[in-house]
């Protein structure tokens, strides 16, 4: 992480948190050098984003199995809540009930989905790294890691591509391809044939800036966060036997403390926005112009 014989600055310990462990289509290694480079993958957010969906796949799925219809226990009355709060959110912004047996589940797992990943930031900051820290370059690997998928702009944009798709999918399945079509020449400004290219370069403007806005709303809080608990950190790392290192080391148990409380609805709020927003923008697509 930092020069041998060292310990690390501040500057050094978080431009390290910040790297992913990644591999380019070559699969050489190779190290980040900006916060977005298509050219690679970022393993470690391929690879929680993956096992948090795969966990969030298996807790439901544990849910339905387990439900009964006498007295639910807690964890199933949980579930039942939160099934009952997205299936409601669903109801008022699609009105087509066959559309909505798809569009609710999909609602939950992604509420699911995303608070799981956005929850890996409630971990302490080098806990997994210290781990992979030996593991890593012993399996030839580079010593990064991160853990928190959506603070990894590559991921929230990907869900938010997910979403486009979803919602050119249901353009054409309730207006026909035919349908959809006219509407993206003759909506907003009218159907005149001189105003086509200026109404289908407005759906083109609205479909980017939804996708972008989806992802990169999810990504700047999350991001945010995670600085926000290395610089917390970088506190408690600065301890000493001293006033003003024992003062740090004090102040960052209360701000780490703290932070996590309030990260809390932050993680929980993020996931309930970003389901909304699913919401919504499919349920744009059923409406016609």
């Amino acid at each position: 992480m930092a020069a041998e014989g060292h310990a690390p600055s501040a500057g050094e310990y978080i431009t390290h948190h910040l790297q992913h462990l990644q591999k380019n289509f070559s699969f050489e290694s190779v190290k980040q050098t900006s916060i977005v480079d298509f050219s690679l993958f970022n393993l470690d957010s391929v690879f929680f984003s993956v096992v948090l969906g795969a966990l969030g796949c298996f807790l439901l799925w544990r849910a339905a199995r387990k439900a009964t219809s006498g007295v639910p226990g807690r964890f199933q009355a949980a579930v039942e809540i939160l099934s009952e709060m997205v299936e409601n959110q669903a109801k008022g912004v699609i009105h087509n009930a066959q559309s909505r047996k798809l569009v609710s589940p999909l609602a939950l797992t992604v509420f699911v989905w995303i608070f799981l990943m956005n929850a890996m930031d409630m971990l302490p900051v080098d806990l997994i790294p210290s781990i992979w820290h030996s593991a890593g370059p012993a399996m030839g690997f580079k010593d990064y890691m991160r853990v928190v998928p959506t603070a990894d702009l590559s991921t929230t944009l990907g869900l938010s591509t997910a979403v486009l798709l979803m919602c050119f999918y249901y353009n054409i399945k309730i207006k026909g391809l035919g349908g959809w079509g006219h509407e993206l020449i003759s909506a907003p400004f009218g159907a005149h044939p001189a105003l086509w290219p200026f109404n289908f370069a407005m759906q083109v403007i609205e479909f980017v800036a939804k996708t972008v806005s989806h992802g990169m709303r999810l990504f700047g809080n999350m991001f945010a966060g995670e600085l926000v608990f290395m610089l917390i950190a970088l506190m408690g790392g600065a301890f000493a036997m001293t006033a003003t290192g024992i003062g740090l080391a004090i102040g960052h148990i209360i701000a780490g403390t703290v932070w996590t409380l309030f990260h809390i609805l932050v993680i929980t709020l993020q996931a309930f926005i970003f389901m909304m927003l699913t919401l919504i923008y499919i349920g744009q697509a059923h409406d016609a112009h």
